[in-house]
């Protein structure tokens, strides 16, 4: 039988780590569980789990300064609730926004469709404290948007999975939401098409907030035209989008509740997919600007990109279709992994081939956190 543990303080949380290192004890980590599928499962099973949603409660909010510190069980729709009041938001974009929590997103370094205006949880955590395996509480950064103390340690634990130590709040900084936002939508019956069209606007004096290029069939199942469809969100006065308009002409303009639904399909985009597809996987690929049409091309399902950020993620229907493309995917000069898998994907499947030498320096880490490899091992994509 598992064991479930709750810790309500940070301490609490401190001690229940201790105990658990002392006796040698594997720890499942766990928020709401939002992202059980991604990432990849534990090495092993363990008979301990430890559950942070009752760590949510709000620690520090200073709208005028742009910063809020929520501990790391928080609701990520209770912090967008908190931060909607004062017209802020935190525009990270997570996957399963409604489900989530802040630990969860900052460990699994989730981002969405306006990290190209906005970046990535690296770009918009300023602190936190983190439980370690000692029993101690450690802190880094803190609520100053240009402190830089412990700042490696915190970036350290973004993207961790819970594999080094885990976070008992967390510091971010803030943005303030636009006056008004709206989604435009152009459709290609190329890919080619649409790369140029990518491009022009890169080039030109529009600066949107997000800029998404999704496949024939990833925006049929966004509600979509069964073509290339380039995304183009924008914010600010009535103004601003108007000339939005005028410089995109033909593009479908969606405001309002369309055009929240329509984002939340495309940050769900991997999540959805294998929740209809047991067996499915979902490639994570990184390749240079450059790249795009050569990655988009070797989908075989519905595939999304963030088309100005060099990041696209493919579906495939099995895992063995997956890894048959990490090696046209690295000839095109991306670095790809299994990021999400369905319940029926094979467990022990290679989900990192190249992680490259840095995958040293991050078992070092682990060693120098977690000697006896007790914190979710594995659960960094088979290799951590």
């Amino acid at each position: 039988m598992v064991q479930v543990i709750q810790p309500a303080s940070a301490r609490e949380l401190a001690t229940a780590l201790r105990d658990a290192a002392a006796h040698g004890r594997p720890i499942t980590l766990r928020g709401a569980g939002s992202k059980s599928r991604m990432g990849g499962p534990m090495a092993a099973a363990s008979d301990l789990c430890i559950v942070t949603t009752s760590l949510n409660r709000l620690v520090q909010y200073e709208p005028r300064d742009l910063t809020i510190s929520v501990e790391a069980g928080m609701p990520w729709s209770t912090l967008a609730s908190i931060l909607d009041e004062q017209r802020q938001m935190l525009p990270l974009d997570p996957p399963l926004a409604a489900r989530a929590t802040v630990g969860g997103v900052v460990a699994a370094n989730c981002s969405g469709p306006r990290r190209r205006l906005y970046g990535s949880a690296r770009d918009q955590v300023i602190g936190m404290e983190c439980a370690t395996l000692d029993g101690d509480l450690i802190s880094s950064g803190g609520m100053v948007v240009k402190n830089v103390a412990g700042y490696d340690l915190q970036k350290l634990m973004i993207g961790s999975f819970g594999t080094l130590a885990v976070m008992a709040s967390v510091n971010f900084k803030l943005a303030p939401k636009p006056e008004a936002t709206a989604t435009f939508a152009s459709a290609f019956d190329t890919l080619d098409g649409a790369i140029a069209a990518r491009r022009e606007i890169l080039t030109g004096a529009l600066q949107p907030a997000a800029l998404d290029l999704l496949n024939p069939a990833a925006a049929a199942a966004a509600g979509l035209a069964e073509a290339y469809v380039l995304l183009v969100q924008a914010g600010g006065s009535a103004r601003v989008l108007d000339r939005y308009d005028r410089e995109l002409p033909g593009a479908s303009r969606l405001e309002g509740e369309a055009e929240t639904s329509l984002w939340t399909a495309v940050q769900d985009f991997a999540p959805n997919v294998i929740a209809g597809r047991p067996g499915a996987v979902v490639i994570r690929a990184g390749f240079p600007m450059q790249a795009l049409g050569a990655v988009m091309a070797l989908a075989q399902g519905p595939a999304v990109a963030r088309a100005a950020n060099g990041l696209a993620w493919l579906a495939f229907e099995d895992a063995s279709a997956a890894s048959a493309a990490f090696a046209p995917l690295a000839q095109a000069g991306a670095e790809a992994l299994i990021e999400w898998s369905g319940p029926e994907a094979p467990a022990r499947l290679e989900r990192w081939p190249a992680p490259g030498p840095a995958l040293e320096v991050m078992r070092d880490l682990k060693k120098l956190f977690d000697p006896q490899a007790l914190l979710n091992p594995g659960r960094l994509h088979g290799r951590i």
